[in-house]
């Protein structure tokens, strides 16, 4: 195994334990040549989604993923789709981990689940490891390497690959739209006033979709792993939201999370600590899809619509999670004022489809 750098896993959280007996076994049952030594259980820190682990046997290294706890939405974390996606992918775009194996036997960890390859590099989040040099020249670079990677996945043909089986291509945007909105309808707690201007305003103002890509819809820095140098990305996780759909809202999702040091500071700190794109050097949002445009030969003329709805979708997946904390479905605490963040990023929406940033 590579040197392991990133320090991103924790023990694993009270109520998210796995029976290690009965884990042991069925790998035992269904991975060879597996060390003689005990399994071994971490938890990965990052993430308020699916609950993922480190498992380990002697110096073998793998990564389970299973949903979280808890009622689940329709169609929501599903495992064999994840499974199925990284199984595509991988063969054609190196930094999807490998997939190892999918189980729907929930007696295992009590959901179906799946296994892949552990990656090993440097995720940057909200800090550099103070190993790192940080100038203006390697945020810079960082930039880059984060365009590029996500013009390279839109440029793989998805009809190379199975994942149009099990995507919808046509319609997608239209599409999305009207689901995030009935999302959000049927997680609502409170009341916010600029909801309903602003859910018009999104059904109004759909762009015609100009081509169709695989798309990963969850495209970030906590999602990404980095070699030591931080010239290449080696690893990109979290591939449940992946479909084949409109480039474009990959990349507001993508610009929803770029945070830049003149954001107003409850976007930047909106979910904990700001993260590094705010420090001089990285691009500017604008910078990003300038360069994302140039690079893959799209029209970025309506991003502003794009990045609109990627703020309403990431408002939505808060109200999502706060709704589950409030119904007593999950007792972290770490969601328990969640609602406040999903008005925030309703209200930050409302501001930028009225073009007031």
């Amino acid at each position: 195994m590579p040197h392991q750098i990133s320090k991103d896993t924790i023990p694993v959280r009270k109520g998210e334990e796995l029976d290690l007996t009965v884990l042991e076994k069925f790998l035992r049952s269904n991975i060879e040549n597996l060390p003689n030594s005990p399994l071994e259980l971490l938890q990965f820190s990052a993430g308020h989604s699916n609950l993922t682990y480190q498992i380990k046997v002697g110096e073998w290294e793998a990564v389970l993923r299973r949903p979280p706890l808890g009622p689940l939405a329709p169609k929501a974390h599903d495992m064999e789709r994840e499974f199925i996606i990284i199984s595509e992918l991988h063969p054609v775009f190196s930094v999807t981990p490998k997939p190892i194996l999918f189980s729907e036997q929930e007696e295992i960890v009590g959901s179906p689940f799946f296994i892949m390859e552990r990656k090993n590099g440097m995720v940057i989040d909200t800090s550099f490891p103070e190993e790192i040099s940080v100038t203006k020249e390697l945020c810079q670079q960082l930039s880059e390497v984060m365009v590029n990677k996500l013009v390279e996945l839109h440029g793989i043909n998805y009809k190379d690959t199975g994942l149009g089986a099990i995507s919808k291509p046509k319609g997608f945007t239209e599409r999305q739209v009207y689901s995030w909105i009935g999302r959000y309808e049927r997680a609502k707690t409170d009341e916010i006033a600029a909801v309903e201007s602003l859910k018009k305003w999104l059904a109004g103002n759909i762009p015609v979709q100009q081509t169709s890509a695989v798309i990963h819809y969850d495209y970030k820095f906590n999602n990404a792993m980095f070699n030591e140098s931080l010239s290449e990305m080696v690893g990109l996780f979290d591939w449940e939201m992946t479909t084949v759909g409109d480039p474009l809202a990959d990349l507001g999702v993508a610009m929803s999370y770029w945070n830049q040091a003149d954001d107003p500071e409850d976007l930047k700190k909106g979910l904990g600590k700001a993260p590094v794109t705010v420090n001089d050097g990285f691009y500017t949002r604008k910078q990003f899809i300038e360069l994302y445009a140039k690079k893959s030969g799209r029209d970025v003329t309506n991003m502003n619509f794009y990045l609109t709805f990627a703020y309403f979708k990431l408002a939505v997946i808060c109200q999502q999670i706060y709704y589950r904390y409030k119904k007593g479905q999950t007792n972290d605490l770490r969601f328990a004022h969640f609602n406040y963040k999903a008005k925030m990023l309703i209200e930050h929406a409302a501001s930028v489809a009225s073009g007031e940033l």
